[in-house]
């Protein structure tokens, strides 16, 4: 089994998304738990690689998705970060992020991806929970 992680990054009525360099569409940063490190651990390496940010309060794990789309054992724990600060200097584009922005949770990008936009109306809405991802 391999194992990601994603967040979503919360605050005053926006979500921070990331455009990779290598993938169309705007992601929730995030990306693989390395062997021996924790998932939580994997989530402040990656937000800070892919956004700059930093958390200041605690990441909720909101669920686990299996992610077929990569491998059908691929799995993806999402977690829900309403306390964070984009503190960290981020120069992009860079060898992996194109961008980095914060959009309205109401105007999302429109290439924001399938999964991007299932997952916010889960958290946001309260959609019914998709168990992949």
């Amino acid at each position: 089994m391999t194992l990601g992680v994603r967040a979503m990054l919360l605050k005053d009525g926006e979500v921070l998304l990331v455009r990779h360099t290598y993938l169309p569409g705007w992601y929730l940063p995030g990306g693989g738990v390395e062997r021996g490190e924790t998932c939580v651990a994997a989530l402040e390496r990656e937000i800070g690689e892919e956004a700059g940010a930093v958390l200041s309060g605690p990441a909720e794990l909101f669920g686990l998705y299996r992610n077929p789309r990569v491998d059908r054992r691929d799995h993806v724990a999402l977690y829900v970060c309403r306390q964070w600060e984009q503190a960290l200097p981020l120069a992009v584009p860079n060898r992996e992020i194109a961008a980095c922005a914060r959009f309205a949770l109401d105007r999302l990008p429109d290439d924001a991806t399938a999964a991007t936009r299932a997952r916010i109306a889960e958290v946001i809405a309260g959609a019914p929970q998709s168990l992949d991802w």
